[in-house]
């Protein structure tokens, strides 16, 4: 996976609860964020979007231990935030005016951030660029709420002005049927009708 993440190319990862999914698409996050930071303006470089809230809850926990044990505030090499809508106005108004490097989320509030004003103005202008989209639990994104996935998927490449975004997709099970190399076929289809740009199925890992 972070063999694959390093070519550019919109990928799949399709593995098993607790196989460390996560970890493959943070860890390609992460070291270009580092590679870059010397020459990168401030800003959002990557948006990773949960289902659930619980789901980004989770993972701000385990943000912690990589990204934030072990510095000082002012010596984070890497910063992230949770904007899910659970968090208080002080906070909120702070990530406004001082976006991070990776943005957790849920589609429900990225779509909201796309239309608020004050919102788009300051994250999306932010996010101008933007390296990597990550959906999680990419099966959840069905009939209807499949397709305002799509639309949000593209509406945020237009957004942040980046034709180029990376887009990642995660998920346990998405297909069952056939051989490794139908399944991987199926979810590359689904993946490139859902990212809108092409998943090829080498990159379903």
């Amino acid at each position: 996976a972070i063999e694959g993440a390093r070519t550019g190319a919109s990928y799949v990862l399709a593995t098993g609860t607790g196989s460390g999914k996560s970890l493959a698409y943070i860890v390609p996050i992460v070291d270009r964020i580092l590679r870059e930071r010397a020459t990168a303006r401030p800003g959002v470089k990557a948006i990773v979007v949960y289902p659930a809230n619980a789901l980004a809850n989770s993972q701000v926990e385990e943000l912690r231990k990589f990204l934030h044990y072990g510095f000082s505030p002012s010596e984070r090499p890497v910063t992230f935030s949770r904007y899910t809508g659970q968090e208080k106005p002080d906070e909120r108004r702070q990530i406004l005016a001082d976006p991070p490097d990776i943005l957790l989320t849920n589609y429900v509030m990225l779509d909201l951030v796309l239309t608020r004003p004050d919102e788009r103005s300051h994250l999306m202008s932010a996010a101008r660029g933007l390296h990597f989209l990550v959906l999680d639990e990419l099966h959840t994104y069905r009939g209807r709420q499949g397709a305002d996935v799509a639309m949000l998927v593209r509406r945020v490449r237009d957004a942040c002005e980046s034709p180029g975004v990376q887009v990642v997709g995660t998920s346990a099970t998405m297909a069952s049927g056939g051989t490794s190399a139908d399944r991987r076929r199926v979810v590359a289809d689904v993946a490139t009708r859902l990212f809108g740009t092409t998943v090829e199925p080498q990159h379903v890992i």
